[in-house]
């Protein structure tokens, strides 16, 4: 079990130190939760992460008061959020007094742009270990679900929420009428 205290340090620090948004953070709170402190099951977490990107705001929010709602009830989703938002909050704050200097220093947009790859290798590295999940429990109905997500997210203007909404009834849909049992 986690205490309030361990739940505040764990996100604040997770929050802090992760850069590039809610979709480098996410698989951070993964890794902290589910395999480093075996808090969440993979699977539950998995479930968080697609209720978390389906509600409005910003995922990583979402995903910190889902957490945190998960381990320690109301309280501990208020506790994550609030470690969650804090950091970036302090951050932006000392960077608007020296914006200009910022814009304008070689030094950190050099920093800026290397950090660029490693946001995205991080990014790709989420995709593959959530994906790899999904296809492990339900092979026959996922690959080609997450194929044709990809290609309509791709290839159309098709805004994302459609996307999620359309997945989630195609899954009401298939197992509420298979006799496939659900994992």
């Amino acid at each position: 079990m986690i205490t309030y205290k361990q739940l505040f340090l764990k996100t604040f620090k997770i929050s802090a130190v992760t850069f590039g948004g809610g979709y480098t953070i996410v698989p951070v709170m993964r890794d902290v939760f589910v395999n480093k402190n075996a808090l969440i099951l993979d699977e539950e977490m998995l479930n968080l992460i697609a209720i978390a990107q389906s509600a409005p705001g910003p995922i990583a929010v979402n995903t910190s008061i889902l957490i945190g709602y998960k381990l320690k009830g109301l309280r501990g989703a208020v506790v994550s959020t609030f470690a969650t938002v804090l950091p970036p909050l302090l951050i932006i704050s000392v960077i608007s007094f020296f914006y200009i200097q910022f814009q304008s220093n070689q030094v950190i947009q050099a920093a800026l742009l290397g950090m660029r790859g490693s946001i995205s290798a991080i990014m790709g590295y989420a995709v593959f270990s959530m994906g790899k999940n999904t296809l492990r429990n339900q092979p026959w109905f996922s690959a080609p679900l997450m194929i044709m997500i990809f290609l309509l997210g791709y290839f159309t203007p098709v805004p994302t929420i459609f996307l999620i909404i359309g997945s989630g009834l195609t899954g009401l849909i298939y197992f509420g009428f298979s006799k496939e049992r659900l994992p």
